[in-house]
């Protein structure tokens, strides 16, 4: 029976923790140059309906890696464009590939796709979850700290994004003491288990771990002005990151606007591990890979 990755909650606990020793595992081989081709002889096929650097590079390197082969469809050069169903995409596809990756807008879509697939597919962004990022998030922060468990995050930010809604579901997953930092009118409507203020200041005291992310995301161009005035106040600067712990780290998914939802001295500074979280989405997910395809 397939197995999809549409949201973190799609895999256990237990898996979740095996996955994130495997990542540790295979990001140390990596250093080492040591062949690894448990996916040899596999193929991952990956849609784009949204532009992509990590997610692409990430997943093909991944497979590629692992002794696979993978082929990225961008919505430009499919017949998606052209009117083609979602579900006569999928069903096709899943004859010729081991695994999907789709990247697209509503949930909506991706519900649809996943359901016409015969393999399996996993949520490489959707507006409402972006799951893989936080795999790499997570294998950042136990890096770090050793442990995640009871770890302090604060999102600064937009709490209705994909990225806000997939901590939310991260903290109810690992017992994390999730605080999120959010004008009103951006805030999540599901608050269970977390905390929400409207005071960056406050969101962000004592945090082992300062995340935020873009103001302005892919398809919200014609909100441009109002988000921006939205979010005066809410830049993640020094000023702002000194509430937090003396230990903390800085968390972004990439790519940031710097000057406007991070300053230039924090990304770049002594406590942001942004590029690190960034390297992590290969390791994190060649052993998701692995779990669903091999």
């Amino acid at each position: 029976m397939k197995r999809d990755f549409l949201k973190l909650a799609d895999i256990s606990h237990a898996e979740h923790r095996a996955l994130l020793a495997r990542a540790k595992e295979l990001k140390a081989l990596r250093q080492k140059r040591a062949v690894v081709e448990t996916l040899r002889g596999r193929t991952l096929g990956l849609v784009f309906e949204k532009p992509s650097t990590r997610t692409r590079v990430s997943f093909e390197a991944a497979m590629c890696q692992l002794g696979g082969t993978a082929l990225s469809l961008p919505m430009a050069e499919s017949q998606i464009k052209r009117g083609e169903t979602l579900e006569d995409t999928a069903r096709v596809l899943s004859r010729y590939v081991d695994g999907l990756v789709f990247r697209t807008f509503g949930d909506q879509r991706l519900e649809t796709f996943a359901r016409a697939a015969t393999m399996p597919v996993i949520n490489g962004l959707s507006e409402g979850a972006h799951p893989v990022q936080l795999l790499a998030d997570l294998m950042t922060i136990d890096e770090r700290f050793g442990s995640l468990e009871g770890r302090r995050v604060a999102f600064v930010g937009d709490g209705a994004s994909n990225m806000a809604l997939s901590w939310i579901e991260a903290a109810n997953l690992f017992q994390l003491q999730l605080t999120i930092g959010a004008p009103k009118g951006y805030q999540p409507k599901n608050m269970a288990g977390i905390r929400v203020t409207d005071d960056p200041m406050v969101a962000v005291i004592d945090a082992d771990v300062v995340c935020t992310d873009v103001w302005l995301s892919m398809g919200q161009e014609d909100e441009a002005a109002k988000r921006r005035a939205a979010f005066q106040g809410f830049q993640l600067d020094e000023t702002l990151l000194r509430r937090a712990s003396p230990k903390a780290i800085v968390l972004h998914c990439l790519p940031a606007h710097r000057g406007e939802e991070i300053s230039e001295a924090v990304i770049e500074g002594p406590q942001s591990a942004v590029f690190d979280e960034a390297e992590n989405r290969l390791h994190t997910q060649k052993a998701l890979l692995e779990l669903l395809l091999k």
